[in-house]
């Protein structure tokens, strides 16, 4: 990881088309303008993370069952039908 200290208004050049400005530094906050071309996405990791665990919580609530089917697969048991729990 490259490690820079920027001063309000400097700049920071990634390639040869992507330019990074710190517009503000107030406490513990820095905003950042960033210029990129169109076809460069641009994420907030904290976004893209909760998006990924919203999908991950999405299909565990679209198949409940799954863990129990996934274990019965492993012990080389029959498969209940699709809905039912496995016999405990």
């Amino acid at each position: 990881m490259l490690v820079l200290t920027r001063k309000s208004g400097e700049q920071i050049l990634i390639g040869d088309d992507i330019v990074i400005t710190v517009l503000d530094s107030r406490g513990d906050g820095v905003r950042i303008g960033i210029d990129a071309p169109r076809g460069v996405k641009i994420q907030r990791h904290e976004v893209l993370r909760a998006v990924e665990e919203a999908n991950v919580a999405a299909s565990a609530a679209a198949l409940p069952d799954a863990e129990d089917r996934i274990k019965a697969l492993l012990a080389g048991r029959a498969l209940p039908p699709e809905g039912d729990k496995p016999a405990s």
